[in-house]
């Protein structure tokens, strides 16, 4: 997935570095054996692994240095310094590890050692109640899949069956709206595993498969072609489905939303011959798309209710910014409007207003994907399905995670969603070790990243709401960092999130600090502005 990084810099360390270059909780880059390597200093001792992400490739020694792990900067992967796993999401592979020694003052890296991470481990000890023979998970994507590798290599023996919706197997979704649709990633970049990936590891995946009902009694899982799956544990991971326009468009070849591989692949396709789009939405899918699309040259017009982009979720100074950043590609936008409806070959606003358009892209939202575990019996919390700390639903045996889920947050006190993939991958991990009797709380700080042109935000934390937000650096020269406050139950104003644009570092530090709940260490990372 994605293309890995072989550039070689810093020192040869097989040659030695002297001790002193790498202090302690301190990393540096250099290479051994023609690879790149990172050498780390944790706790007294020290650590060699491979420097690059298995993810996409980004330098680790640019990350961060967490209680005996080191995390990526571009997606907040996670990677075990003993034994170079990869121990949080998006990551799934681990990277090499290397003998390191110091000797008379200096570090010498010697060789890669032959296994760098525990190809299986045994099972999770149960707590109380009997391992499952039998994993079905419904829902193919980052919650699910992540949940069928992490149970194997926990050392699970038993039947993994996934079953997916759509005829492809597991993919990096969050691609499919940035450079897979822009076509800078090509098809074979896509793909989370390779084929023979699910054979090796003895996961049945049932692809094209939609579930028409769960039979909680029987434990027991039949699909829309009549097949029957038995589980003694059922992980629910079936995502969200987009909002739909309330006017007619059912009947327009050239009207898109934008969800899976095949709806990018049909939007490529019609691209190759439309000359003017138009978004609608101004959500991130909908401003991925337009960067996208203007990216293949095309006329690209942006239609949103919202006074700015991303209004309600980054706030309008950077809303604004991402407004000038689109407009200075080219794209125009037409905000605070409303579609009326649809032809052939145009897009007609509320306001009366016409857009020629031989495409068009939806982008207004999605909705949890909870009809199945409705009808099921599984209880819901307003429009998502209700989980306890350890993602477990109100019927016993049934789990669930990702997009359709609401489950508490130790940040905020309260229920809350998220439809990130990355939340979703760690949602699913988390998920497959408490099928296993692990008992582990879900605690994951949210995390999410946006690409568009030449501008990358990431957002860590959840505020659905926000009494102010203070800005550090400029957004405009794309080197700031966004505070999100707010008045908890005691009074006090909390950090609830960190949005940055060119501060990576920055994001890691305040995952960090989220994770400890270190309310003094993030407010103290963006000065209070003057009222």
């Amino acid at each position: 997935m994605g293309e890995q990084s072989t550039e070689l810099v810093g020192p040869d360390l097989e040659r030695g570095i002297p001790a002193a270059e790498v202090g302690e909780g301190e990393m540096l880059a250099g290479h051994a054996a023609g690879e790149p390597v990172l050498v780390a200093r944790f706790g007294g001792e020290l650590f060699a692994i491979g420097a690059a992400c298995s993810h996409y490739g980004t330098s680790l020694a640019l990350g961060l240095l967490v209680d005996g792990t080191v995390r990526c900067p571009s997606h907040h992967a996670a990677f075990d310094l003993r034994t170079g796993e990869a121990v949080r999401a998006p990551a799934l592979r681990p990277v090499a590890c290397w003998e390191v020694e110091e000797r008379d003052a200096t570090i010498f890296v010697r060789r890669k050692k032959k296994e760098p991470a525990p190809a299986r481990r045994p099972a999770v000890a149960s707590s109380g109640s009997a391992t499952p023979e039998s994993v079905v998970i419904v829902g193919a994507g980052a919650a699910g899949s992540a949940a069928a590798e992490r149970l194997r290599r926990e050392g699970f023996a038993g039947r993994i069956t996934l079953i997916g919706a759509e005829e492809a197997a597991p993919y990096d979704r969050p691609n499919v709206s940035k450079d897979y649709l822009a076509g800078n990633a090509p098809e074979e970049w896509m793909p989370l595993w390779a084929d023979d990936f699910y054979r090796e590891q003895d996961i049945r995946l049932v692809l094209g498969a939609r579930v028409a009902k769960i039979d909680a009694a029987a434990r027991q899982v039949r699909t829309l072609r009549g097949e029957a799956f038995a589980y003694d544990a059922l992980l629910l991971a079936t995502g969200a489905d987009p909002v739909r326009l309330p006017v007619a468009t059912h009947h327009l070849k050239h009207v898109f939303y934008l969800r899976t591989m095949a709806d990018a692949r049909a939007i490529i396709a019609a691209a190759d011959t439309a000359r003017r789009a138009v978004v609608v939405g101004s959500s991130f899918i909908g401003m991925e798309v337009a960067a996208a699309l203007r990216a293949r040259e095309m006329e690209v017009h942006v239609v949103s209710h919202d006074p700015v982009p991303f209004h309600s979720v980054l706030g309008h100074e950077a809303g604004a910014f991402f407004q000038r950043l689109h407009e200075r590609n080219g794209v125009t936008f037409h905000l605070g409007e409303a579609i009326g409806g649809v032809s052939a070959d145009a897009v007609t606003l509320k306001s009366g207003r016409t857009i020629a358009a031989d495409l068009v892209v939806v982008g207004i939202g999605v909705r949890p994907g909870v009809a199945l575990a409705s009808w099921s019996g599984v209880a819901l919390e307003r429009d998502a399905v209700a989980v306890n700390e350890h993602l477990e639903t109100s019927v016993p045996g049934i789990y669930a995670a990702g997009d359709l889920v609401r489950w508490p947050d130790p940040r905020t006190g309260t229920l809350i969603r998220s439809e990130h993939w990355v939340v979703a991958q760690r949602q699913g991990q988390t998920a497959a070790m408490n099928i296993l009797g692990a008992r582990q709380r879900f605690e994951g700080v949210p995390f999410f990243w946006t690409a568009q042109f030449d501008a990358t935000l990431q957002y860590v934390g959840h505020a659905e709401r926000w009494d102010r937000i203070d800005v550090s650096g400029s957004l405009d020269a794309m080197d700031c960092t966004l505070a999100y406050r707010a008045a908890g139950p005691d009074g006090r104003e909390r950090t609830l999130a960190v949005a940055t644009l060119g501060r990576d570092r920055t994001a890691l530090t305040a995952e960090r600090d989220l994770e400890r709940l270190d309310w003094d260490a993030l407010d103290s990372m963006v000065p209070v502005a003057a009222a």
